[in-house]
């Protein structure tokens, strides 16, 4: 299984996007190959700005893509990995962070985890704080 991070989904909907062809490709690879998947918290943030919500899910349905909820397991794993970047960005720049993880942080230790891949276009913090898993880029 591969998991997409909610940009993948983005950029293969909208033509206009740099990346359009790039994440269309991926999303088509990894269905012809291992599957892909999103987790609840990129169709969380799929729905921010969707404003007919069990639409954007059924496209993803529609597009063979599943949707999974997170595993208990990855909790642990996405709190250590969040504490140490509030740690590192308290450092480096003076600035607080959220107490409650970023998205990635969700994806990436879900995808740690199950020990899959992650589509990103946007692979700095997986390589940071995840740097076991693998990333599919452009």
């Amino acid at each position: 299984m591969i998991l997409l991070d909610t940009n993948v989904l983005i950029y293969a909907g909208d033509p206009a996007s740099p990346h359009w062809s790039w994440a269309r490709a991926t999303i088509a690879d990894a269905l012809a190959t291992q599957g892909a998947a999103i987790n609840a918290v990129s169709l969380a943030e799929l729905y921010v700005g969707e404003p007919d919500q069990e639409n954007a899910a059924d496209l993803i349905r529609g597009w063979g893509v599943q949707i999974l909820d997170i595993p208990a397991a990855a909790a642990p794993v996405c709190a250590s990995a969040y504490v140490t970047y509030r740690e590192r960005r308290a450092d480096q720049s003076g600035r607080g962070s959220p107490r409650m993880p970023l998205p990635d942080f969700f994806i990436g230790a879900h995808a740690q985890v199950m020990e899959w891949a992650v589509a990103t276009a946007d692979p700095a913090r997986f390589k940071t704080y995840f740097p076991s898993v693998t990333l599919e880029t452009p």
